[in-house]
């Protein structure tokens, strides 16, 4: 399909800033399910390196073979059908993408598990799933032992650290309490022998549930379908298409694949494009992490605002090759310009932004700067293909262009509602089908998105508004500053107050700096009251600022 001619439709101004070449239409039925996909991309680069870890490496063939097996196993020893759930609590292994295939290639439906669970979020996120099986890291076992009497779970498969990667690394004790589990290698042992019977899978076949935070309370699972998945990495393919090397790319994957960023675009989308994953286990391990990008001539990297800062603040990370990278994609929370123009300088890469929740798969948006892409331009950018955006008021009215308010979206990659919750489902939902993001965004003059902040993170002073974002931006700019989170208190004269909380890049720098810089940047309103300094922002296991921890 050609892209559609510019300037063709004025209520979308966004389209005069797509990519070049780039169509804001593509045919989105081309594969019938993730599984028919899955296939054409085994076959298309089976001798070639899928994933690697700890420098063991799988082809695209083996990735088929082992998948295989466990599928087999899965359905035959386990009994699993077709939409039953399956629970895969793991971090980046080699485990993680044989077990998912696994789990696609049988029809039924991975439940995304983060292994740093708390009791409280691990045992409402597998009775909400109804899940009885769950393939856990064996560094978790102590916190499902502690709470598998609280759940349905029958069936336990324990995955270790060296588990395909057979190079002696140090795997922590199964918890003694769980009984009658089954290794994830003995499993595939198992399968090898036993025959697969592949279920007919088609675009509305439900494929993930993927947990939202639970910021607001208890956490909800998305519906994701293969229809859902196939879309935005057909959109993501479409939109990148000038940065994508098919059967050529090497991307770092060092989000966590269980985050539905690192789970479309690296897992599955780069998977697709025939690329090679380098999977990152603990990229906290920041040393560690350069040491491997070091040894990896990587093309291509996906991360979020904390992880390039973090990267760009770690002795000898100035000092890798970055001649072969041409693409560097940040999402999951707003990429910072200060730590974006210190990346380019750094790498020699531009930054690009994208934007989305685990409730579209997740893109949104992508942001490649102007149509030949030779200037940045701030924001998450335009739509991706086939997608549409609305910003609303309170009341559901589309405002004005420059106006800010709540972004709401429709697309082909916007989730089948929230499993077994029809009352969240209808209330994120608009009278005509666009999804709420719970975003406050703006559209520029120039046809560009920005998103404000989120609505639950605004702060009231004085009857103004204030978004920790802005703030956090611009305390950014300060060489002294390594990382700033921002959050509202009561105040008796103002109703809220803006609470900073810093954590330091140099021991000399002082509140009445950090208050000054803010002086230059910001209205009154906007300055912070109050500055503490602390050792370290607490953030979710994808890099997320938690706000709420700091209340």
């Amino acid at each position: 399909m050609q892209p559609v001619a510019k300037g063709n439709n004025m209520t979308k101004p966004w389209m005069e800033n797509y990519p070049e070449n780039v169509a804001h239409e593509i045919d989105l039925s081309r594969y019938d399910s993730l599984l028919d996909l899955f296939h054409k991309t085994t076959t298309q680069y089976d001798q070639q390196t899928a994933y690697s870890n700890f420098g063991t490496e799988l082809t695209f063939k083996q990735v088929d073979e082992l998948s295989r097996n466990f599928a087999a196993y899965l359905q035959n020893k386990l009994a699993i059908a077709k939409g039953e759930r399956v629970a895969l609590m793991c971090p980046n292994t080699l485990c993680f993408p044989i077990a998912m295939w696994g789990i696609i290639r049988i029809g039924a439906v991975q439940v995304n598990v983060n292994p740093l669970y708390t009791a409280r979020e691990l045992t409402h996120q597998l009775n909400d799933a109804q899940v009885d099986t769950i393939i856990i890291f064996s560094q978790s076992s102590k916190m499902l032992a502690d709470v598998l009497d609280q759940t349905q779970v029958k069936n336990v498969i324990t995955i270790n650290l060296d588990d395909l990667v057979d190079k002696g690394l140090p795997c922590a004790p199964l918890d003694e309490r769980l009984t009658n589990t089954i290794k994830f290698t003995d499993a595939l042992t198992q399968g090898e022998q036993l025959e697969l019977t592949a279920p007919a899978i088609t675009h509305s076949d439900l494929l993930f549930l993927q947990y939202t935070g639970g910021t607001t309370g208890l956490s909800k699972g998305a519906m994701l379908s293969h229809g859902n998945l196939i879309s935005n990495i057909l959109q993501y393919q479409e939109f990148t298409k000038k940065h994508i090397d098919h059967g050529n790319d090497i991307v770092i994957t060092a989000i966590p694949m269980y985050h539905i960023f690192a789970l479309m675009a690296n897992t599955l989308a780069y998977f697709c494009f025939g690329a090679k994953n380098v999977l990152v286990t603990n990229p906290r391990d920041m040393e560690s992490f350069v040491e491997i990008w070091k040894n990896t001539r990587a093309t291509t990297f996906t991360g979020v605002n904390t992880l390039f800062n973090g990267l760009l603040h770690t002795p000898g990370f100035d000092q890798v090759d970055f001649s072969a990278l041409k693409v560097c994609v940040g999402g999951g929370a707003a990429v910072q310009q200060a730590v974006a123009d210190k990346w380019q300088e750094v790498t020699g890469a531009r930054l690009y932004e994208g934007y989305g929740l685990s409730e579209t798969s997740p893109v949104l948006t992508l942001n490649f700067g102007n149509s030949d892409q030779s200037q940045y331009i701030s924001g998450i950018g335009v739509p991706m293909p086939n997608t549409d955006i609305s910003i609303r008021d309170d009341n559901g009215n589309i405002v004005a262009d420059g106006e800010s308010g709540e972004l709401c979206a429709k697309g082909p990659q916007v989730m089948q509602g929230y499993w077994n919750n029809p009352t969240a489902t209808a209330e994120c939902m608009t009278a005509d089908g666009y999804f709420k993001t719970g975003d406050v965004a703006m559209l520029d003059d120039d046809g560009f998105f920005h998103i404000v902040d989120r609505k639950k993170d605004m702060i009231n002073v004085s009857g103004f508004n204030v978004y920790p974002n802005e703030i956090e931006a611009e305390v950014a700019k300060m060489p002294g500053v390594l990382e700033s989170a921002c959050i509202g208190v009561p105040d008796e004269r103002t109703g809220e107050a803006v609470k900073l909380f810093v954590v330091k890049a140099e021991k000399n720098i002082t509140e009445e700096d950090i208050i000054a810089h803010c002086r230059q940047s910001l209205t009154a309103y906007k300055i912070p009251k109050h500055v503490i300094f602390i050792d370290e922002i607490p953030k979710s296991t994808v890099g997320k600022l938690l706000r709420r921890e700091l209340r």
